[in-house]
């Protein structure tokens, strides 16, 4: 069911309404189909791209859309109700082109920055490595500068559109310690640049995921985004607005699986009654639909920060954690509401619950964000 916003102006609440037109049309029709088999959606990122979904919080003078954080999330919140993975992969693109946008200089941007924000392009973010998850200090993948190139060896993991994204972010190490990471933008056509088959994965199954590999790949040093040893502050800068990300796709998915829930609930009967009216059932939804409303507001109290320029690293993280765990409640719950059914792919519930897990993972695991949140607190 369509859910009532508060939207800070008419042109957000006509994106609101046009996200919803595409999504109903674009993705809930096959997202089922995509899911189950395992197959990747072809066409639809530039599709996506042509509605101008893909770039809605960019400045417009680089071609974005010029939206605010708050709108540009609750967008991806109803693309989540519809396709999480999909929602997932539109987040990345948005964290993938945020260093190039902050940090680039006004030659890079001109030179990468329209190709990326106007569709035709999708971008994965590639930090993590098979040691170095939480722990990005730790990363082993290598850029040795020579001359006017850096010599990439090593490899990366959980690049969400691995094997399949035009362009990566990419940090790897340039010294020695935390000052020795670096960022750079790597076309995804680089010689020398493979990729693993993709993960087998619980959920988001349509939309790869992907270890890469870099062997002796030499990439222009113009492609280095910022400072050398710049990168560790980079990545930590982008992945704030990623978590934010999350956050709104975990509660579109949490509205979706409440949506689903509510609805077989008013159509399943029971001793004579439907089964919503029964007490026990009807405050489990109540429940339900308090944890999607309180964390919705959760991550629009950190979008409205951001917007206002204010710090709002700690609030994200509290929204993420918020978020996913509410989200994994919520699909939880409505497994439950389905009874013996819920645990059965004739019904959404199933993949909804299965997805929400990863929510609480990735963008930083939510042990993670309690240790950000701790040490914000003791400071």
């Amino acid at each position: 069911m369509p859910v009532d916003r508060l939207l800070p102006t008419d042109d957000a609440a006509e994106l609101i309404a046009l996200t919803r037109d595409v999504a109903d049309k674009l993705l809930d029709p096959i997202v089922d189909e995509h899911e189950r088999h395992e197959t990747y959606p072809d066409g639809l990122f530039a599709q996506l791209g042509a509605a101008g979904l893909l770039s809605l919080p960019q400045p417009e003078e680089w071609g974005g859309g010029g939206q605010p954080f708050e709108v540009y999330l609750q967008v991806l919140e109803e693309i989540a109700a519809r396709w999480a993975a999909v929602a997932v992969a539109v987040s990345v693109h948005s964290l993938s082109s945020h260093p190039l946008l902050t940090f680039g200089t006004d030659e890079q941007k001109q030179r990468w920055l329209p190709g990326m924000l106007s569709g035709d392009q999708i971008g994965a973010y590639s930090l993590s490595e098979p040691q170095a998850g939480s722990d990005a200090a730790a990363l082993r993948c290598a850029a040795v500068a020579d001359g006017e190139q850096y010599v990439l060896n090593g490899a990366k993991s959980w690049i969400t559109h691995g094997g399949v994204a035009d362009f990566y972010t990419l940090f790897a190490r340039t010294g020695e310690g935390s000052k020795g990471i670096s960022c750079f933008l790597v076309p995804g056509d680089l010689p020398g640049l493979t990729f693993g088959k993709p993960e087998e994965k619980m959920g988001l199954a349509a939309i790869p995921t992907t270890s890469a590999f870099y062997d002796n790949a030499r990439l222009d040093a113009d492609r280095r985004i910022g400072a050398e040893g710049q990168g560790l502050q980079i990545a930590f800068s982008a992945l704030d607005s990623g978590r934010l990300g999350i956050a709104a796709v975990a509660v579109g998915l949490a509205q979706a699986a409440l949506d689903e829930a509510v609805r077989y609930a008013q159509e399943r009967t029971t001793f004579g009654r439907k089964i919503i009216d029964h007490q026990g059932l009807g405050f489990l939804l109540a429940d339900m639909a308090a944890a999607v409303v309180s964390a919705r507001a959760t991550y629009l109290d950190a979008a409205r920060r951001r917007d206002l320029g204010l710090p709002y690293g700690a609030q994200a993280s509290v929204a993420k954690l918020v978020c996913t765990d509410a989200a994994m409640k919520v699909t939880t719950d409505a497994v439950q509401v389905f009874g013996g059914a819920g645990y059965t792919r004739d019904y959404r519930v199933e993949r909804y619950m299965r997805e929400a897990k990863i929510t609480q993972i990735f963008e930083g695991t939510n042990q993670i964000q309690r240790l950000v949140i701790a040490r914000g607190l003791a400071g």
